[in-house]
């Protein structure tokens, strides 16, 4: 078990990804991830590197929007929405992600392509009160 509570992971993930897919600033980024991260995503080449390499060849026009953060021990999963990173559509993902001393370990997530209003079953946004407009 790490020595961070839940609250503090919540913030660290916050900050990392602000850091990395906001800002871009690679170098604070690193603080921030193991060198030896794992990563179980399909979409994300093998560890930190691939992380840092995949968004270092997306368009200069990606943001990252945070909604639902939760955490327990040291798991925290984070809710949100990318944009602006080259696809037709934005995605929305959950990424889950283990923690170890502060520092983000290990990493899942599950993706989906953000609904519009005319595509929407539920006749409500994915992610937070509006529909994308494309």
């Amino acid at each position: 078990m790490s020595r961070t509570t839940p609250e503090q992971n919540k913030a660290i993930v916050l900050e990392a990804f602000d850091t990395l897919f906001n800002k871009r600033d690679y170098a604070a980024a690193e603080q921030y991830w193991s060198p030896d991260y794992i990563q179980h995503s399909a979409h994300i080449e093998p560890g930190r590197d691939g992380l840092f390499d995949l968004i270092k060849g997306i368009p200069p026009t990606l943001r990252y929007e945070a909604g639902l953060i939760l955490a327990e021990g040291d798991f925290v999963i984070i809710h949100g929405r990318f944009s602006g990173f080259g696809a037709p559509v934005n995605w929305i993902a959950a990424d889950i992600l283990r923690m170890k001393d502060g520092i983000l370990v290990e990493h899942w997530d599950v993706i989906q392509d953000e609904a519009t209003s005319q595509q929407s079953k539920s006749g409500r946004p994915m992610f937070g009160d509006t529909f994308p407009m494309y």
